[in-house]
């Protein structure tokens, strides 16, 4: 198992930590994803082996919020 972090944009309320955790564990290979609304970021720990940290970025993007992994530039956008 690997845990990430992830910085996310986008997020104003509880409604959308709910929509980005939704669409990290809903990957397969994650096994927990905490996001901080707050902080905007996330933590992901996840089974390198079944899921790359830049898909877990997409699953994010995907819902409408910026993403990247923490100390990197990567897509999404919102």
């Amino acid at each position: 198992m690997t845990t990430t972090r992830l910085k996310i944009g986008g997020m104003t309320c509880n409604h959308c930590v709910r929509a980005v955790e939704g669409a990290l564990k809903s990957r397969p290979g994650v096994r927990n994803a905490t996001v901080h609304l707050q902080e905007g970021a996330a933590e992901v720990e996840y089974d390198e082996t079944q899921v790359a940290a830049e898909q877990l970025v997409a699953a994010v993007a995907d819902e409408g919020y910026a993403a990247e992994i923490a100390g990197h530039s990567a897509g999404g956008a919102r």
